[in-house]
């Protein structure tokens, strides 16, 4: 039950990225300025902490092209979500509404995705469709109910 305590850990970074990004952009007044200090943070993160701990643990052979491959296309995919995620910014979104159509819609194209390449065993139950429709109605519910400023 550990993996619970990381997902909560994820879901409280996510939560408070989006508004944490725009009032970085909006102080450094480029977008740009802003996805740099994304890449910045995501260097010291995303690549010295694994290779420290590869290192310290032998672990820094054994590359599989594959994997190779398809964790590139997974940090592409991300830096990509967070350079959408500034430009919506830059072009009048704001994280009030930005962030909860992404979280939103990031779970619903998961699950299509995981299912097309890993396709289930056994037709989906029904409530996943429903959870799909009560996705997009949060989601349109936030933007009709948003807090105004």
């Amino acid at each position: 039950m550990l993996w619970v305590l990381f997902v909560v850990g994820a879901v409280l970074c996510w939560g408070t990225y989006g508004p944490a990004l725009h009032k970085g952009q909006v102080q450094l007044g480029n977008p740009l300025r802003a996805l740099l200090c994304v890449g910045v943070a995501y260097f010291l993160i995303g690549v010295l902490v694994p290779v420290a701990a590869l290192a310290q643990s032998g672990g820094l052979s054994g590359f599989s092209s594959g994997g190779v491959r398809f964790a590139l296309l997974g940090g592409a995919l991300g830096a990509l979500g967070a350079v959408c995620i500034i430009y919506s910014f830059k072009t009048g979104g704001l994280p009030l509404y930005v962030m909860p159509l992404v979280f939103a819609g990031a779970p619903v194209i998961n699950v299509l995705v995981t299912m097309a390449t890993h396709p289930p065993k056994t037709a989906p139950n029904p409530m996943l469709w429903v959870g799909f429709a009560l996705a997009a109605a949060g989601a349109g519910m936030v933007l009709y109910f948003k807090p105004q400023h």
